[in-house]
């Protein structure tokens, strides 16, 4: 499973990387940015999941 963070539809709410500094970071602006590249490790996909479902803009999913 793969985090995808869509940078033209976040608008900076800073939920991600609050809530799961583990998975995601900000840049300078406040927009998240991911931490994790490639396939999420098995102990951290609850916290992507919450992630996604969580942002207000729906700027992160995930792919199988």
């Amino acid at each position: 499973m793969r985090l995808i963070l869509d940078p033209e539809i976040c608008q900076g709410h800073a939920r991600c990387f609050s809530d799961y500094p583990h998975l995601f970071d900000g840049d300078d602006i406040g927009h998240g940015q991911l931490k994790v590249i490639g396939e999420v490790p098995t102990e951290l996909i609850d916290d992507a999941r919450r992630a996604a479902q969580g942002c207000p803009e729906r700027a992160i999913s995930l792919s199988e």
